[in-house]
C-alpha cells in the first residue's frame, strides 16, 4: 500500500550518490579510509575518545558483553519495551536477561526504581535503551552502577546526537551502542558503531570486530603491515566502506535534520492538545534529542481497539507502527517471568505516528485530523 504519509522517508538525496560513486572510483569498498574518517567525525560529534564502526547495532551489543566478560551465570537488567535485539544479545553471550519495567506512561524508558529492586548478587550489567531519544535517568542509574559494581550498557540506536545534562548519549555508560538502519536517524542500510572512554576496551572492541586480528587487510594492502597475528577469539563484525561513505554525508546533515524534527515534534503536540483520547509521552522534555520517533499512547479500551484505531488510519493515507510488543511476551522469553505491568499497557496502547524532517506543519494537521475521525468513529 502507498501511504499519502509514510512513517519514514529517507533522507538522502545526491550528496549520498555522489559518495558511493566517489568510494567506488577509489577501488577500495571493504573496510578502510572511509570508516575511519566516520569513526573519527562520530567520536568528535559526540565528544567520546573512542569510536569504532560495526556491521550493526545488534553486533554492538553483542561485543559489549563480551568485551565487559558477561557469561553465563550473570544476569543482566534490560527494558522489555524496545527492538528484540536489546534482550537477545544477552542470552547469545549465555546470561539471563532480566526484564525491568518502564518509568510510566509518560516516560517510556527503563525504570530505575525497578533496576534498583532488580539488583542481586548475579547482576553484572545495566543495559538501557533510551526511548525514541530521549534519555533515561543516567544520573541515578550511574549511582546504582556504581554502588554495586555493575557495568552500563547505552542502547542509543534511538539518540545520536540526543543529550542528557550536557553528555550525548552514549558516553555515559561503560559502552555507546548506535544503530545506522534504514529508518534510523543516521541511515545506512544495515550499520552501527560503538562507543567507549576507556582505551583498554576499545582494543579489545577493535579485536572482537575483525577475527582477533591484530591488522586489517587495508593496513596490509597499504604496506603498513604484511604479516599479522590472531591474539584472541573474534568475529566478522565489520562495516564497509560504501555504507561509511554514507555515514559521513549522514553524520553532516544530522544536526540540522533534528532540528527540524524537533519542530515536527512542537506542531505534533500543538495539534493534540484538544485530543483527550492520548498522552503524549516525554511531554514537556527540556533536552536536545534525536526525536526518532513520535509515540502516542491511546487512553481507551484495549490493544484490539488501538489496531482498530490503526486501521482506520492506514485507510486514510496515513501509515502507522508499534514501537514496540513487549519484548517479554515473546515465546522465547517465557521461561523468563516478568511482572511488568506498565510495559504491558504501553505495549498495548502504543502508537506511533510519522516522523521525519520533511514533514510539514500541514501533513502534521492532516495526521492529527486523521486521528481525531478514527477515534471519534469507533
Amino acid at each position: 500500500m502507498t501511504y499519502k504519509i509514510p512513517l519514514f522517508d529517507l533522507n538522502y538525496g545526491a550528496d549520498e550518490i555522489q559518495a558511493l560513486t566517489d568510494t567506488i572510483k577509489d577501488n577500495w569498498i571493504s573496510i578502510g579510509p572511509r570508516c575511519e574518517k566516520f569513526e573519527a567525525e562520530f567520536a568528535k560529534a559526540l565528544c567520546a575518545p573512542y569510536a569504532l564502526t560495526v556491521d550493526n547495532c545488534t553486533n554492538a551489543l553483542f561485543m559489549a558483553l563480551l568485551a565487559l566478560d558477561v557469561g553465563p551465570g550473570d544476569e543482566v537488567l534490560v527494558p522489555s519495551l524496545t527492538f528484540v535485539a536489546t534482550v537477545n544479545t544477552v542470552k547469545y553471550v549465555g546470561a539471563t536477561p532480566v526484564f525491568c519495567d518502564i518509568t510510566s506512561e509518560k516516560d517510556l524508558c527503563i525504570s530505575a526504581d525497578d533496576i534498583e529492586k532488580k539488583i542481586t548478587p548475579r547482576t553484572k550489567a545495566i543495559t538501557v535503551m533510551h526511548y525514541a531519544g530521549f534519555p533515561c535517568d543516567m544520573e541515578r542509574i550511574m549511582d546504582l552502577a556504581k554502588k554495586h559494581g555493575l557495568k552500563v550498557i547505552e542502547d542509543a540506536c534511538h539518540g545520536p546526537l540526543s543529550e542528557y545534562k550536557g553528555k550525548k548519549l552514549g558516553t555515559i555508560g561503560d559502552v555507546g551502542c548506535f544503530s545506522f538502519f534504514s529508518n534510523k536517524n543516521i541511515s545506512t542500510g544495515e550499520g552501527g558503531m560503538v562507543t567507549c572512554n576507556d582505551e583498554a576496551l576499545y582494543r579489545r572492541f577493535r579485536l572482537l570486530r575483525s577475527h582477533g586480528m591484530t591488522t586489517t587487510s587495508y593496513q596490509r594492502a597499504g604496506g603498513h603491515s604484511t604479516k599479522y597475528d590472531v591474539v584472541s577469539l573474534g568475529y566478522n563484525f565489520r562495516m564497509d566502506d560504501l555504507r561509511a561513505a554514507l555515514g559521513i554525508v549522514q553524520l553532516d546533515k544530522l544536526r540540522h535534520d533534528l532540528e527540524k524534527r524537533a519542530t515536527v515534534r512542537r506542531w505534533y503536540e500543538e495539534a493534540l492538545t484538544d485530543v483527550p483520547q492520548v498522552t503524549v509521552p516525554f511531554l514537556g522534555n527540556q533536552e536536545f534529542v534525536s526525536n526518532y520517533i513520535f509515540p502516542l499512547m491511546l487512553q481507551e479500551q484495549d490493544e484490539v481497539y488501538r489496531d482498530s484505531v490503526r486501521d482506520k488510519l492506514h485507510a486514510s493515507g496515513v501509515q502507522t507502527s508499534v514501537h514496540y510488543p513487549a519484548v517479554h511476551r515473546f515465546s522465547i522469553y517465557q521461561t523468563c517471568p516478568a511482572n511488568l505491568p506498565l510495559t504491558e499497557y504501553a505495549s498495548d496502547h502504543l502508537i506511533t505516528l510519522p516522523m521525519y524532517s520533511k514533514l510539514t506543519e500541514t501533513d502534521v494537521e492532516q495526521v492529527v485530523d486523521s486521528l481525531k475521525w478514527a477515534v471519534s468513529a469507533l
